[in-house]
């Protein structure tokens, strides 16, 4: 740290001007503290930020220690500092969706398009179609059983939401709907209006693209 000059340095940058001015490299100097030899503090963050990049929610301890100068203590503290931010910040919530594109644009929603498992995704919404939270409600292959309206709305009543967007990856990158996505569709969309919860739609995703089943007028 020492040849970066003090102004520069992450650390005083956050005590001076909040950490809301730092850079996200510089965020994760602040975490790790130092550099190694050769490689100041700023290039090793730089790794690391890209191996988030590229990972998103998928980081592993084993790929932050691939990163020169990074060990198993430093990648628990990376690990242990993403989650802490994951669990009180929803980056997701205030944004406002008004179609597919709009949702997929959603970190939350990003975040599932490579994933190897099947997630299962509900978004509620308020009733100026601003996003209150997107959660995760199973991961693995759908079928009636393992999504059911009562886990489905049930988030959705706590929040007093107006109405729910439904999304879940392919691994496979096929955007076809199965016919367990057709069945789970219908049975959420006429839960929804006994509830008074509007379905907006139910999308699919993959590294492929997207596809809305009700621009494809199933829903």
């Amino acid at each position: 740290m020492a040849e970066i000059p003090e102004r520069d340095r992450p650390r005083e940058k956050l005590i001076k001007k909040g950490a809301k001015a730092l850079r996200t490299r510089e965020l994760i100097a602040v975490i790790i503290g130092r550099g190694t030899r050769g490689r100041d503090v700023l290039a090793v963050s730089g790794e690391i930020e890209d191996v988030f990049d590229e990972r998103k929610q998928d980081v592993t301890i084993e790929n932050l220690t691939a990163v020169p100068g990074v060990g198993k203590a430093k990648a628990c503290q990376l690990l242990a500092a993403f989650e802490i931010a994951r669990r009180f910040g929803d980056l997701n919530e205030g944004l406002r969706v008004t179609n597919p594109e709009e949702v997929l644009c959603l970190p939350d929603v990003e975040a599932i398009r490579h994933r190897q498992q099947e997630h299962f995704m509900a978004i509620t919404l308020n009733g100026a179609g601003e996003v209150i939270r997107a959660r995760t409600l199973t991961v693995g292959l759908l079928n009636a059983s393992q999504v059911h309206p009562r886990e489905a709305f049930a988030d959705a009543i706590t929040d007093r939401a107006a109405a729910v967007v439904f999304v879940h990856n392919h691994p496979s990158g096929s955007l076809e709907p199965s016919a367990p996505d057709l069945a789970i569709t219908r049975q959420l969309t006429e839960a929804g209006e006994l509830l008074g919860i509007q379905v907006l739609d139910h999308l699919i995703i993959s590294k492929k693209g997207h596809r809305s089943l009700k621009q494809a007028g199933i829903l």
